[in-house]
């Protein structure tokens, strides 16, 4: 044994068998030397009862002076507790992104979300982050990675904030977990794009040219009637696409429909007499328990995107989406007066700022309403406009 030098090294020579050569001045520092020649620098000390050896680097990238240094840290570590090596298998053995992608998919969202959300949250993950760092470790995430995903996805910022939250999820998950230190997630200050929210709905004439074409497209054999149905109902009931796509015969109880499986959970939806009149006037089929049936034997419809662009088109709605029916429905309701609380109700809403959207419409009416009382008050408050055969209740 002697000091560590680079000639000392240099002149190693291999043998049948790997061996070690231990620096006389750092106990535990030495050099490997492997059959082939290779010259390693390493440590040795002994954690839990057991030996350990980690290397610090190769001959030739490090110097002996850097490898002794290394050697000084590490060991020092040892000193107070530590076990460098196991700490650095650890970190290799560490899940990386793409892991946590799965563990979150099936320990917790297929438990705790819909179907519907499985599929966006594996969507965003398959396409989205496992892509740009799914093979990073969990811990090494930064919010500058992150950041870039974001960025990328700026000209689409409704699906960049819809990802964002998916890892914003995951990450929180990762802490609750034990992958990452707690409070570290990689999302936080990275802030959304600013979403336009649609405002369209029809008006009085478009939802009677939209019922015409709807009851043109089933005469003339373009649509079934079920499609057909399927977007009167839409438009009567304000209800969700996927609530009357999979609605069932067993559902309806005279003039309750019962959604056991609606997005904010079960609620009832009290059906008008018109809607009752689009489901009664539906044919059932046996053994399909639906009622707005598909083309496969036993299941609903399972596509009505292709028959609405040819509808809308028709109607000369090419801007109307389906979900805008639920729209129509709100602000119609919003029209007649009902408070921001009553819509909610009939929408199935469980927060109040979803309602919110319909709030200018609501105030119209508000203000429409204070509009008439004030001219009524306005006749006995103004001299030039005071009637005297009016007089007020209680006089």
């Amino acid at each position: 044994m002697g000091k560590i030098t680079k000639r000392y090294v240099d002149a190693l020579t291999p043998k049948s068998s790997e061996y070690f050569y231990w620096d006389d001045q750092i106990p535990g520092f030495g050099v490997r030397v492997s059959p082939r020649g290779k010259k390693s620098y390493i440590i040795q000390y002994r954690s839990g009862g057991r030996t350990r050896r980690m290397n610090l680097g190769v001959h030739g990238i490090l110097t002996p002076n850097q490898a002794r240094d290394l050697a000084r840290h590490e060991l020092g570590a040892v000193a107070f507790g530590g076990d460098p090596s196991g700490e650095l298998q650890k970190e290799r053995r560490a899940p990386n992104v793409s892991v946590l992608c799965e563990r979150f998919l099936n320990e917790h969202v297929a438990f705790r979300c819909k179907p519907s959300t499985f599929r966006d949250y594996r969507q965003a993950c398959e396409k989205y982050i496992k892509p740009k760092f799914g093979s990073h470790r969990i811990q090494d995430v930064t919010r500058v990675d992150v950041n870039e995903l974001h960025h990328s996805l700026r000209n689409k910022p409704y699906q960049a904030n819809r990802v964002l939250s998916v890892i914003s999820k995951m990450f929180n998950l990762a802490e609750v977990w034990g992958l990452r230190a707690d409070g570290t997630n990689p999302t936080r200050h990275v802030a959304k794009y600013p979403e336009k929210k649609r405002e369209r709905f029809l008006g009085a004439k478009e939802v009677e040219k939209l019922w015409h074409v709807l009851d043109a497209s089933v005469e003339d054999g373009r649509e079934t009637v079920h499609v057909a149905a399927a977007f009167k109902i839409l438009l009567l009931t304000g209800c969700r696409l996927s609530e009357i796509q999979k609605m069932k015969w067993s559902y309806i109880k005279g003039e309750v429909l019962w959604l056991p499986d609606a997005k904010t959970g079960p609620r009832r939806v009290l059906l008008s007499q018109s809607t009752l009149n689009v489901i009664n006037a539906l044919p059932r089929v046996n053994g399909n328990p639906f009622v707005i049936i598909g083309k496969i034997k036993g299941q609903h419809v399972t596509d009505l995107q292709k028959p609405w662009r040819r509808i809308r088109y028709n109607a000369n709605l090419n801007d109307v989406r389906i979900h805008d029916l639920r729209h129509t429905y709100a602000s119609f309701a919003a029209m007649a007066g009902h408070s921001l609380p009553m819509i909610g109700k009939l929408l199935g809403h469980t927060q109040a700022q979803t309602t919110a959207r319909y709030a200018h419409l609501a105030d119209t009416i508000t203000r429409n309403a204070a509009n008439e009382v004030d001219g009524l008050i306005s006749e006995f408050t103004n001299p030039a406009s005071k009637k005297p055969n009016l007089h007020l209740i209680g006089d």
